[in-house]
């Protein structure tokens, strides 16, 4: 058979598998009547047949059109996150969907075909490890329990009326697979864009293993606690991958010396396969047809979309000092004194005035004159007035008029740092050396003072009361380094931290006085722009005894009663 057939069943299997993604397992087609019996028979088939994993529906694409609107951190008017405000109900939630894992579990149920020496197709074997291990990830941070199904079931499977693994036993799974990940992948850095390698899955499993960790110590004794605890174990075994990909030494934090642009020029960045930070990431092609599908626009970018304060007030003042007792902090009357004195990442992840805005034909528009016409019309509504600016390459040269073909970085290094520094002060054994190693990098490229284990500074206003200090600037850490990047509402949920976090608050904006026309929002008592003031007077309503994860629907309850419903959905 040749290549081009096999590409047409995998196309097939492909737009069966990812097509009929919301639909229950149960209901799919069985795989062995769109493939053929000799397939997997060399390395190249299995090659392509995990093509259909490299697909931009599958990575979190970091984009403008992305980012954390599901938190604290940004808001969009023209949607309403149901979620947050507690009126999901019991068939809004996502479905328990395994099309992916299945496709992948006929991976494993079918190379073993191949004649060839196990070396020419381990990386194929590692590759299919790790994507059983990232669908699964999704299913854990979605429903908590899930059933672990390890083979492609058939109607007779009595696997199909079964009931849900306990969250614990499928983070072992999850982190057993991606030890096998780990095993098989080349551990070569390559490009970054063709084939994800040994380190990547190993930056993956310390994400899984210090979210499980984080989660069963912050939700112990609750309705989603688990029996048998072990957080210690999971943030150990975070630190053990996170400290491999560290001790490689084949990636670092991208710097070109210049504080108030190595930030935002890594997100704005037209290639990474050189750079030493980025790990994976997606090349955009439009020849090949892969781009993002939004016309690219300088007017209406910041269209319904607000940073909110809450990010804002996080950034710490140049003397390493939070804004409730730094001397720096110039207040917030305007956008431009609040970004005084104030950690580079501040104005490099939102926009200032005097920031780029429009270059093109060798002339450059400034942001100045977007600030300017807030508000004027639809073109210029960021709900809070503050506009995000990470990820935003001003360089007109660099988009497409009709399709955005600038890549989106996956995986990079600073998660893997951040992620060691966290599970580090959780296990209650960091010293000056693992920050040294790990949060000092970060500040050094924005020229920020390094965080001393033995001065660490007190904030007035602390997000975490109830924890130490050096949690809490581990955490501010992650929330700005991270800002935009899809982790947000995970590590609130981690840290069962939505009732500090969430519950009563709402999304708040700049001072409304600043800007030269009036915002169409509601304003507080104490000038700054609040858009759902009106329309949640009591602020966010997101139900801690129930909406840290979604429910099982009706309709799969209905197929398989012994599955069960998540804590608080029962009624």
């Amino acid at each position: 058979m040749n290549n081009l057939k096999i590409l047409l069943i995998l196309i097939g299997l492909s737009t069966l598998v990812v097509g009929c993604k919301d639909e229950d397992f149960l209901d799919r087609y069985p795989l062995d009547q769109v493939t053929d019996a000799v397939f997997f028979t060399q390395s190249s088939d299995m090659e392509i047949y995990l093509n259909q994993f490299y697909n931009r529906n599958n990575f979190p694409m970091i984009s403008w059109s992305l980012g954390d609107f599901d938190s604290d951190l940004q808001y969009d008017h023209s949607s309403i996150n149901k979620r947050l405000e507690g009126t999901l109900t019991i068939n809004s939630g996502p479905a328990l969907a395994y099309g992916n894992i299945r496709a992948v579990n006929y991976f494993f149920d079918n190379y073993k075909k191949c004649e060839e020496d196990f070396n020419n197709y381990k990386q194929y074997v590692g590759e299919a490890h790790f994507f059983r291990a990232f669908f699964y990830y999704k299913l854990l941070l979605d429903f908590g329990d899930v059933q672990w199904v390890g083979k492609v079931l058939t109607t007779d499977s009595p696997e199909l009326f079964g009931g849900r693994d306990p969250r614990n036993v499928v983070a072992d799974k999850i982190i057993a697979d991606l030890d096998s990940a780990a095993m098989y992948l080349s551990p070569e850095k390559t490009n970054g864009y063709s084939r994800i390698n040994k380190w990547i899955a190993l930056l993956f499993q310390s994400r899984v293993a210090l979210y499980e960790g984080t989660w069963e110590k912050y939700h112990a004794g609750s309705s989603y606690g688990v029996s048998n605890e072990q957080s210690a174990k999971y943030l150990t075994k975070a630190v053990e991958a996170a400290s491999a990909v560290m001790n490689s030494e084949l990636y670092d934090i991208y710097s070109t010396g210049q504080p108030s642009s190595d930030y935002v020029d890594l997100f704005g960045a037209m290639d990474y396969s050189t750079n030493p930070e980025v790990m994976f990431w997606t090349k955009m092609d439009l020849d090949l047809g892969i781009y993002a599908h939004r016309k690219f626009s300088y007017l209406t970018y910041p269209n319904g979309a607000g940073v909110t304060k809450a990010l804002v007030d996080a950034y710490l003042c140049t003397d390493g000092l939070p804004i409730s007792v730094s001397p720096l902090y110039e207040g917030s009357n305007t956008i431009a004194d609040e970004a005084k004195n104030r950690d580079p990442r501040f104005y490099q992840t939102i926009f200032t005035p005097g920031t780029p805005w429009l270059i093109q034909n060798g002339d450059t528009a400034l942001w100045d004159d977007a600030y300017s016409k807030f508000f004027a019309d639809n073109a210029y509504t960021a709900p809070t007035g503050y506009q995000r600016r990470k990820d935003y390459n001003p360089n007109f040269e660099f988009h497409h008029l009709n399709y955005e073909e600038s890549p989106s970085i996956q995986f990079r290094y600073a998660e893997v740092l951040l992620n060691y520094a966290e599970a580090k002060a959780e296990l209650g054994n960091m010293t000056q050396e693992d920050i040294d190693i790990s949060i000092k990098k970060l500040r050094d490229r924005v020229s920020m003072p390094n965080l001393v284990l033995n001065n660490i500074p007190v904030d007035a206003n602390p997000e975490f009361p109830g924890l130490s200090p050096l949690i809490n600037e581990i955490r501010r850490e992650r929330k700005i380094e991270l800002a935009f990047e899809r982790f947000r509402f995970d590590d609130i949920a981690r840290w069962a931290a939505a009732d500090e976090l969430i519950v009563g608050k709402r999304p708040m904006g700049a001072k409304a006085a600043q800007f030269a026309n009036n915002p169409p929002y509601p304003v507080d008592d104490m000038g700054f722009i609040d858009p759902l003031k009106t329309a949640l007077p009591n602020g966010w309503g997101f139900k801690v005894n129930r909406d840290y994860l979604y429910p099982i629907k009706e309709t799969e309850l209905v197929l398989n009663p012994n599955l069960g419903q998540n804590p608080g959905w029962d009624n």
